[in-house]
């Protein structure tokens, strides 16, 4: 029987009594429920995963209480604490960013790292809405910030798009550009006007990426291997999220900003009107035209994007009315150069002959369990390698249709 907690405190009350193991029972059917049913009640069963963390948090400190050791990492513990314990966050501490690197690589773990690995392996196991194995470790805070950091050094749309870190089926306000107050005449009664805000739902997609090395892995360092981690995440999986962003589907992967908006032709999209009918090219006004299009507001912050075909074959020598060069490059300051004042993107998932303006704030990825990565040599056992899986639970969608125009040739 399904039942329905208007507060936590009631939820709290309805669990209080129960085993942990039907706590996380529940608690694994209502993430099920929530990633599989489209017409779930997300807020009341918000309510009641709260009131299950709490009447775990309250069997696990009886436990404790009378069984003498800390049930979250299964050590001793004694009235001054341990030395050894890491406070805080432990995806970001320093002991286990060492403990996952030497784990991947098969080094002995010291007492201080033993226990932070313990400690992050049983939080992900605790939590019910983990997307990762029992095995799988989630990458180091620092680590995943050097892969992101990275990626938007790589270019391409992904290193203007706006990242969030948020669960997935939960719905986010988006504020999008108001209009601006207005003069009053004094006493006069002003009318109030309703906000526009957009929002956002991230589904959860696999990205699974599989690579093998030499056993001789063992003898890198830790700093060495994870400059290779980080080397090799960037290049697979986020480069993987980089390409939904532009082309996904949204069929069991993220949306992609050419696919998930529909464009018309004199509302958000141009087409190319220079040259002949049987080659057309990207004449100066279809250029304006584009700016012209893109609503109030979107311009503070929007950029042009294209691959970089395009951008030579279509752009690069665009002349105005007055023959003077329409697009200046910028290598002094180690970008690619603006179009009419306007930044401009290079992104080789975009088709030939498609340029993309506008502010991609509003185009939207979401990663909100981090990069999983774990180790195994059975499936490469007569060839004495090494194989690492690395896994992300993420999306990727346009925010707002409206702050985007398409130039494209027909």
């Amino acid at each position: 029987m399904i039942m329905t907690f208007k507060t936590i405190q009631e939820a709290f009350n309805h669990y209080r009594t129960a085993s942990l193991e039907d706590i996380e029972k529940r608690a694994a059917e209502i993430k099920q429920t929530i990633e599989t049913d489209t017409d779930a009640d997300v807020a009341a069963l918000n309510i009641e995963i709260e009131g299950l963390k709490q009447a775990k948090a309250n069997v696990t400190e009886k436990r404790g209480e009378q069984a003498g050791f800390n049930p979250i990492t299964g050590m001793e513990f004694t009235q001054g604490g341990s030395k050894d314990a890491v406070t805080g966050d432990v995806l970001a501490s320093v002991e286990y960013r060492s403990a996952f690197f030497k784990t991947m690589l098969g080094h002995k773990l010291t007492q201080p790292e033993q226990a932070a690995w313990d400690r992050a392996l049983t939080e992900q196991r605790a939590d019910a809405f983990s997307t990762t194995t029992d095995t799988a470790a989630v990458i180091p805070t620092q680590t995943l910030n050097e892969v992101i950091t990275k990626a938007r050094k790589m270019g391409g749309i992904l290193s203007v798009c706006r990242g969030f870190n948020i669960p997935a089926k939960i719905s986010v306000p988006v504020g999008t550009p108001s209009s601006k107050a207005a003069w009053n005449t004094e006493g006069a009664e002003v009318e109030s006007q309703q906000p526009t805000v957009a929002s956002v739902n991230f589904g959860s997609y696999e990205i699974i990426k599989v690579f093998s090395i030499s056993a001789s892995v063992k003898r890198m360092s830790v700093p060495a291997f994870e400059n290779y981690l980080v080397e090799e995440l960037a290049q697979c999986v986020i480069a993987c999220l980089a390409d939904g962003a532009v082309n996904g589907t949204g069929a069991n992967q993220g949306t992609g900003v050419l696919t998930g908006i529909t464009w018309t032709d004199d509302v958000n999209a141009v087409q190319f009107s220079g040259g002949t009918a049987s080659a057309r090219t990207v004449a100066y006004g279809d250029v304006t035209d584009t700016i012209a299009l893109l609503k109030r507001g979107y311009a503070n912050g929007a950029v042009f994007a294209m691959n970089n075909a395009t951008l030579f074959t279509q752009v690069y020598g665009l002349m105005d009315s007055n023959k003077r060069p329409i697009f200046i490059q910028d290598a002094q300051a180690d970008t690619i150069g603006k179009l009419l004042g306007f930044p401009v993107v290079v992104d080789d998932y975009l088709l030939d002959d498609v340029i993309l303006f506008g502010n991609f704030s509003y185009m939207g990825y979401n990663l909100p369990d981090g990069i999983a990565v774990e180790a195994s040599t059975q499936s490469s056992f007569k060839s004495g390698r090494v194989d690492y899986r690395a896994m992300a639970i993420a999306d990727c969608k346009p925010i707002v249709d409206e702050a985007f125009v398409k130039l494209y040739k027909a």
